[in-house]
């Protein structure tokens, strides 16, 4: 067995209880990380929204994109300020991610809506074949997106709770005694 897959007296895999600990010293950077999959997520598939925005031309759809990158980046250095390191959360930070999330949801719902009436319009509808697949991908990530900011959001709600509980987890290492711990020489005389 490798040294990092080694048991512990716990019962715990080695990587397993470091991931632990240091979940339980900054249980925070959960959020942080739901955050950044989102804002990654999509920036992965711009290409998919530009096209569509170009392509259905929908009143707002390159602000609503321009707003969700934006918000997206600045939700997250929101955050990183909101838990300062051995500080007491800033809640006026807080609120302002927040505020950025729901515009960010806003967004996201508002384009869904527009990729949706461009689709069922009486006059001129667009269809979607091989040529325009990337509308019905826009679509998917957008419903994503949402998914995932929604899940920031809710973390983030839920970290008093999740972080008490992440306490409670015993990560403690047994310590063996050889019985010869009264034979060590701590008086540093030679």
């Amino acid at each position: 067995m490798s040294k990092d897959m080694k048991k512990t007296p716990s019962h715990m895999p080695e990587f397993l209880r470091k991931l632990i600990v240091s979940l339980k010293r900054k249980p925070d950077v959960i959020g942080l990380l739901v955050l950044a999959v989102a804002f990654v997520y999509y920036s992965l598939n711009l290409t998919h929204i530009s096209d569509t925005t170009a392509k259905i031309q929908g009143a707002g759809m390159g602000l609503c994109g321009f707003a969700t990158m934006l918000f997206s980046m600045l939700s997250m250095v929101c955050y990183l300020n909101s838990f300062p390191r051995r500080k007491k959360p800033v809640i006026p930070m807080i609120v302002l991610m927040a505020i950025m999330v729901g515009i960010i949801i806003f967004c996201d719902n508002y384009y869904i809506g527009l990729i949706a009436t461009a689709l069922t319009r009486p006059d001129n509808p667009i269809t979607i074949d091989k040529n325009t697949v990337y509308i019905a991908q826009a679509y998917n990530v957008l419903n994503n997106h949402m998914v995932i900011e929604i899940a920031a959001a809710v973390i983030t709600a839920l970290l008093p709770v999740y972080s008490k509980l992440l306490r409670k987890i015993n990560t403690s290492i047994m310590v063996e005694d050889n019985g010869k711990l009264g034979t060590i020489d701590i008086s540093g005389e030679d």
